[in-house]
């Protein structure tokens, strides 16, 4: 097709995205409102639906005396059932989708259903977002010039009982539309590829003569593609091979400990980074300004939104609370209702609100995934901010980090215990321990309160982790590639326990 007819359509399509995007800038809480009773609507008769009676349910308030807060576990009988193809449980259109996830906490796998309106107007409706807002941000794009090397899991689909498994990468690439292959590389028989290290090469061997214009996938994989990239071909800049490349989509994990990395492979001022934060759940939110990170609230993707307070989370004051009464910079959890049968299900996620007018967030981290064992509440954007303000002045760079508690004992007090994987490593461990501890103390206060005069914490204690070893533990645990990632913060030792063994 002619670079200008796509262009074209593409201008066609961001206008009319555009009005309805408006629609829920204006009017986000009505649209919300709207979306979820047509959730309660459209799952009346299901048995959730009958359970709870969703046919006499008329307004949020109902809903939410209802209907109980759940987590995975609550769901998992349901979903065992639904798997092995009886319908109409939580949704009335058949499943035939799970995506397989265990993220970071569990090596139990979770089967996170998948509905035809989910795929739809959810997870493909988010991918053409963020193509609009970028095109919308950057007219003179020639994206469309080239192609999208999009780096997704490394699983194939399981096919079982009318129903298929594996990761939603494998999913959404299983189901695109015939065409959308000529525009993505490689291609889907490499995609798939369900060994992931085998699958590294290959995808070098097929991208590098392509015309990459644009990047799409997890900044930790990515980076390990890119250096494989740069080492294949014995460049010093990504921009050597693909000199048409402007523009990288990602998400999935914080992209703070990896900007600098991408900076030296990418040396150009104007290229754009975007990012998205999702989940085999769905998609949820878009950044929409070249010049922010923050990331536009999605309201018209067929999700539900409600939020805990985190200064409250799982204690008996907990409460609930739909976007209309959030307040800026305060921690949430995040509650989704979904068009996939999920009912106020909690994702594990944290974000905080950097505006109200329009929703806009930023992620904070997961609520298994933070250290509080001595009131601290560290989280793991803590650590992300301080660790760029200390990898800044010493001139380090990180690979893959770790902490967790040294809980206290007898008359010794307790602490945190960092294991850090370093790129380029700084001159002396113990500076930037101290500087480490400095920068979380001024972004913490509870942190700097507990640290003060050593009163419940001692200073933090560094590990200097040896080369791979986070990539040989994910490894171990069968856990490489697609959104796959290392704990951060973890209020047990089980993970750095078993990482600091493999790093003796």
């Amino acid at each position: 097709m002619p670079i200008p007819l796509v262009n074209s359509i593409a201008s066609w399509f961001l206008k009319k995205r555009f009005h309805q995007i408006e629609l829920f800038l204006k009017y986000p809480n009505e649209v919300q409102n709207e979306l979820l009773q047509d959730l309660i609507i459209t799952a009346k008769d299901t048995e959730i639906g009958k359970t709870y009676d969703f046919a006499s349910i008329t307004n949020y308030r109902t809903f939410a005396d209802r209907v109980p807060i759940t987590n995975y576990e609550d769901n998992q009988a349901n979903i065992e059932r639904s798997r092995l193809g009886e319908n109409n449980i939580f949704w009335p259109t058949p499943i035939k989708w799970f995506a397989k996830s265990s993220g970071t906490t569990n090596a139990k796998s979770k089967f996170i259903p998948v509905s035809y309106e989910s795929l739809e107007d959810c997870h493909y409706a988010a991918s053409k977002d963020l193509l609009c807002m970028y095109l919308n941000n950057n007219e003179n794009s020639q994206m469309f010039t080239g192609k999208s090397l999009r780096l997704g899991g490394s699983k194939e689909l399981y096919r079982e009982n009318g129903t298929a498994f594996g990761d939603l990468s494998a999913i959404l690439i299983d189901n695109m539309p015939f065409w959308a292959e000529y525009s993505s590389t490689p291609s889907n028989k490499v995609s798939l590829m369900s060994d992931w290290e085998h699958k590294m090469q290959a995808i070098v061997n097929e991208t590098i003569n392509e015309n990459v214009t644009s990047l799409a996938g997890v900044p930790s994989w990515m980076l390990v593609l890119m250096n494989n990239v740069l080492e294949t071909t014995n460049k010093q800049s990504i921009f050597e091979i693909w000199p048409n490349l402007e523009v990288y989509f990602h998400g999935g994990v914080s992209f703070l400990p990896y900007i600098d990395q991408y900076k030296a492979i990418l040396p150009r001022k104007d290229f754009r980074y975007y990012e998205i934060y999702n989940a085999s759940e769905g998609f949820f939110a878009i950044q929409d300004q070249n010049s922010s990170s923050e990331l536009l609230l999605m309201l018209d993707y067929g999700i539900f939104y409600e939020f805990i307070p985190m200064d409250a989370y799982g204690t008996p004051e907990q409460r609930i609370i739909p976007l209309a009464e959030v307040e800026k910079d305060k921690n949430y959890a995040v509650v989704i209702t979904t068009n996939a049968g999920l009912w106020r299900y909690k994702i594990g996620d944290t974000i905080r609100f950097t505006s109200l007018q329009p929703y806009r967030i930023k992620v904070s981290g997961r609520t298994k995934h933070h250290i509080n064992v001595f009131g601290e509440e560290l989280i793991i954007e803590n650590a992300e901010d301080a660790l760029k303000k200390v990898c800044k002045k010493t001139n380090a760079q990180i690979v893959e980090y770790t902490a967790a508690p040294i809980f206290m004992s007898g008359k010794d007090k307790g602490a945190h215990e960092w294991l850090i994987e370093f790129k380029t490593p700084p001159q002396d461990i113990d500076y930037f321990n101290e500087l480490l501890d400095n920068a979380l103390k001024s972004l913490n206060s509870d942190y700097e309160a507990k640290r003060y005069n050593n009163i419940t914490l001692n200073s933090p204690k560094i590990h200097v982790a040896r080369h791979s070893l986070f990539y040989d533990w994910l490894k171990q645990q069968d856990k490489l590639g697609g959104q796959h990632k290392v704990p951060r913060l973890s209020n047990t030792r089980h993970y750095l326990d078993a990482l600091l063994k493999m790093n003796e």
